[in-house]
């Protein structure tokens, strides 16, 4: 057997056969790549042009095309730079230590492993394509900061200047969020230089890992990277400057004492230590020395860890805590006053709320509007109703109530709302073909609508639009019912196809007909067929024949991402609502502006902001997919920046339809963070404010069906309701939540935000005498579970092969009292159809539960009449009269006596009773009782 070797000559081809299939594996994935990156952007422009809205993708292109490049150019001019100095210095071996001398000569004597590297490889080409892919990973992943390079560009001022440094609130908003982007992006980039550097140093030998030895040209490449780092450190402990205005040292939101007095200076101090850090490092490219960089390096973060770590810490626990709330006041009113700013707390209007017990039938006729419109229907048995009696077929589903309110038969009434629409998954199995899917079920047909508070004999809502297609029986009327565009409409369809898409069932047949709206993008090409099959990677948009050149493709069809994908710099409301108005429906999703740089404002529990505005309400078009952008909050700098920047995309508030400003209501997601605040900062003075004396929460009420809760209670959701409230002329629709104070049940106060016009937005509070004790919704739960009658017959109800479903407690404010309200539905152990059977109703010490609310009212009210002659009774005496107002005082005694003995007062537990006795010997004095 010969063995031949190959020479140089026969190794050649191999090689470049292979380069050869290397270089077009490399080709073919980025063509790949290329295409898919075009393909997307295509549909982009295609679909923004559709809606109207090219400036706005052209401006959001051009503006992530231009951070990409200037990012891309920059770092790989770094990079390239800093390996091509590290390529001509490298392998130099001229006045080296004479420690590594001996090293060298001992790796010389040996193979050297990397002599392939060092010899073989094309250093210029393999530096300029390293800087470019690093480069490249670097700017993709800063594309993502465009709208801070935006919001930096044109920022509005915000109008006010924080406590600290008096700077423009602006500042922080806009300017804050680009340094600190940068400042990241020259620390990635000194970081990549130096390992793609270091790299070529140690492939040259000028890097010995076994001896951790460096070449003096190594040492004087590393000393200068290292002192452009410290450069970059000193703007990093600059700007930290700024974000001590958002700490939490647990007392105080922002810089307080000793952030002021103690860290400030620290980060003085640190600035000039990493200059001078920064400059011994350039020094040591002429020492070239290990001892400066190491000296450097172990005084600048030796000293941040003693100055920064240690000393603010013991500052803080041995000299300010035991004086804290002396020291910390200031910065207390400061983080309280900002707050209130940032979360527009500060606007809430406080209002005495004197919780008489003075309701009457004429007060109550005075509240009709109130009265008429208390919710009945909570939204899970509702929910279930309106599946079992309107979803008529499989593939439709009413997957979200709404309220809102109507003028309806001349009355102002509150309703529930819901929109039908098609899911096609939902399809039978067998069903689940391309051409169903995309092409025949395409939309959803009409809404359910019944008013809050009525029900038929049978226990069911009251529908007012129902049916496939909708009917109106005292609704508004629909004379488009079709909804393409919704919060269930997830895959795309084609519209115009050259066969007929189903509309509604019909008996035994379906209805079918053709979409005339202006939805959708054209596919008036092959290439823009081409476009949208790569797109979703679906070749029958290219085979089906039932795809013409009239054809239209709906995609985003889910309203939500419709206008996250127009306008991803806005927050959405987790709750977009349908509305019919003018004869067609649309939604309204509520949109926010945030931040997270408002200076010291208390950051939302488990939200990354601590600054919002509901500043944009969008309105959707279900039948076309239009969407319109409407500025309401002129005063907003974000809004305003985003205006400048974006100019076409908002309108102003006052060009939308009249008739949709009427639907217009306070979103709950805002109203919930607000309200959630101003349990703790409605107390603006700071020392009641750190003693935490008058701290309140949401009532608990019994945890409902699939709520998990360990102690069986669960937090009372905020609710819309209509109601006149006190001094007001009419009725208005409200988003309100009652209040009380930490772990106790009383009620203290409740929050409104009002949500009609010329009012809109505005918030008030209504606080109840704190000396007074006002049941709150658990203690009205509690005395409905022991009122006897009512516990036997819930109890009886259950064993009767039926089970009984609690509603919420609801808080009805009239006049200057308060009305508690909560429904009870009955359903079969094996049915889905829950029946309204009760109405509970509690005033004062009162509770009763009737069929319907009218008769919970009238028993509850049955002796509350001006004179019992005036319902053609016997006149009742102004004695009997003062007698019970003297009765009903004595039992608020009572009341306060025994919250005093459950809190372990005995002292004013014995005042109480001593008042009631006085009273009520007062009542025996003058009824001539013994």
């Amino acid at each position: 057997m010969t063995i031949g070797i190959a020479g140089p000559g026969q190794k050649a081809p191999r090689r470049s056969a292979a380069a050869g299939f290397i270089i077009a594996a490399i080709a073919v994935v980025i063509g790949l790549i290329l295409l898919a990156l075009v393909s997307d952007i295509l549909v982009d422009w295609m679909w923004f042009a559709s809606i109207g809205y090219s400036q706005v993708f052209w401006i959001t292109i051009g503006a992530k095309i231009a951070g990409f490049l200037v990012v891309f150019a920059a770092t790989a001019a770094v990079l390239w730079v800093n390996a091509r100095i590290a390529l001509g210095l490298a392998g130099r071996r001229t006045r080296l230590p004479a420690a590594f001398v001996p090293t060298l000569a001992a790796a010389a004597a040996q193979a050297d492993p990397l002599e392939f590297l060092r010899e073989r490889l094309p250093w210029r080409g393999v530096i300029a394509a390293s800087s470019s892919f690093f480069a490249l990973l670097v700017a993709w992943g800063e594309v993502g900061n465009w709208s801070t390079l935006l919001r930096f560009i044109y920022q509005v001022p915000y109008g006010s200047n924080d406590p600290l440094y008096g700077k423009d609130i602006g500042f922080y908003l806009f300017s804050l969020p680009a340094f600190v982007a940068v400042k990241n992006w020259a620390m990635l980039t000194l970081v990549m230089s130096a390992m793609l550097a270091g790299f070529v140093y140690w492939v040259h030998g000028d890097i010995e890992d076994r001896a951790q030895r460096m070449s003096p040209a190594a040492i004087a490449h590393g000393s200068a990277l290292l002192g452009l780092f410290f450069g970059v450190k000193a703007w990093s402990y600059s700007l930290d400057r700024y974000h001590l205005l958002f700490g939490d040292n647990g007392v105080v939101v922002g810089a307080g004492y000793t952030d002021v007095n103690v860290e400030l200076p620290v980060l003085w101090i640190l600035i000039a230590l990493s200059i001078v850090a920064a400059l011994a490092a350039w020094a040591n490219l002429w020492v070239r020395t290990y001892s400066l960089p190491t000296a450097a390096i172990a005084l600048l973060f030796g000293a941040a860890f003693l100055l920064s770590g240690i000393i603010p810490a013991v500052f803080q626990r041995f000299y300010v805590r035991p004086n804290e709330l002396d020291w910390e006041r200031p910065y207390i009113e400061r983080n309280i006053a900002l707050t209130r700013e940032a979360y527009n707390l500060n606007r809430i209007s406080p209002k005495p709320f004197p919780a008489e017990q003075t309701l009457t039938f004429s007060t109550l006729e005075a509240n009709k509007a109130t009265i008429e419109n208390i919710r009945l229907w909570d939204w899970q048995p509702l929910a279930d109703t309106y599946a079992q009696l309107q979803e008529i077929r499989t593939y439709y589903k009413l997957r979200n109530l709404d309220v809102d309110r109507y003028w309806l038969g001349g009355t102002y009434q509150s309703v529930i709302l819901s929109a039908r629409e098609l899911n096609s998954e939902l399809l039978p199995p067998n069903a689940q073909t391309w051409v169903n899917r995309h092409i025949l079920f395409t939309h959803g047909n009409g809404a359910v609508l019944s008013p809050v508070t009525q029900k038929s004999s049978e226990g069911l809502p009251l529908l007012y639009l129902h049916d496939v297609p909708p009917v109106a029986q005292g609704g508004p009327d629909i004379r488009e019912p079709r909804i393409y565009f919704g919060q269930l409409t997830e895959d795309y369809v084609i519209v115009k196809a050259t066969v007929p898409e189903f509309d509604y069932p019909k008996g035994k047949d379906n209805v079918y007909a053709a979409y005339d709206g202006a939805g959708g993008v054209p596919l008036s090409s092959m290439v823009r067929r081409l476009i949208f099959a790569h797109h979703f990677n679906d070749v029958n948009l290219l085979l089906s024949d039932y795809i013409g050149d009239g054809s239209r493709i709906m995609i985003r069809r889910n309203i939500q991402e419709r206008v996250g994908t127009i306008a991803p710099f806005l927050v959405l409301d987790r709750d977009p609502y349908l509305v019919v108005s003018d004869g067609r429906m649309f939604w309204i999703q509520d949109a926010y502006t945030t931040s997270e740089y408002f200076p010291y404002a208390q950051r939302a529990s488990g939200l990354n902001l601590n600054y919002i505005r509901n500043s944009v309400k969008v309105v959707i078009d279900a039948y076309n997919g239009t969407v319109d952008f409407y500025l309401m909050d002129q005063a907003d700098a974000i809004a305003a920046t985003y205006h400048r920047i974006f100019p076409a995309l908002f309108k102003p508030f006052t060009a939308m339809p009249p008739d949709l400003q009427r639907h217009i209501r306070y979103p709950e997601d805002l109203f919930l963070i607000q309200a959630r605040l101003f349990q703790t900062y409605h107390m603006e003075s700071a020392d009641v404010f750190y003693n935490r004396e008058d701290l309140w929460q949401f009532p608990r009420q019994p945890a409902g069906d699939g709520v998990s809760s360990l102690d069986g209670t669960t937090a009372m959701a905020p609710y819309y309701i209509i109601m006149r409230l006190p001094g007001e002329a009419q009725a208005e629709f409200f988003l309100m939540i009652p209040m009380v104070p930490s772990r106790r049940d009383n009620m203290i106060a409740w929050l409104a935000a009002r949500c009609d016009e010329p009012g809109y937005g505005k918030l008030i509070v209504y606080e109840f005498p704190k000396e007074k004790l006002v049941y709150g919704p658990f203690q009205i739960e509690a005395r409905i579970h022991q009122n006897t009658e009512i516990s036997q017959q819930i109890s009886l109800w259950n064993q009767m092969g039926s089970r009984v479903i609690r509603g919420n407690l609801l808080v009805i404010p009239i006049e200057n009292s308060i009305l508690y309200v909560s429904p009870l539905y009955l359903r079969a152990e094996q049915g889905h159809l829950p029946e309204l059977k009760r109405v509970i109703a509690a005033y004062g010490e009162h509770v009763v539960m009737k069929e319907t609310l009218e008769e919970a009212l009238s028993a509850l009210f049955a002796n509350s009449g001006p004179t019992t002659a005036a319902r053609g009774g016997t006149a009742e005496s102004p004695g009997d009269g003062a007698a019970a107002a003297r009765a009903q005082e004595a039992l608020a005694h009572y009341s306060q006596a025994m919250e005093r003995l459950k809190s372990g007062d005995w002292a004013g537990f014995g005042k109480e009773i001593e008042a009631m006795r006085s009273l009520l010997e007062d009542i025996r004095r003058q009824s001539g009782s013994p």
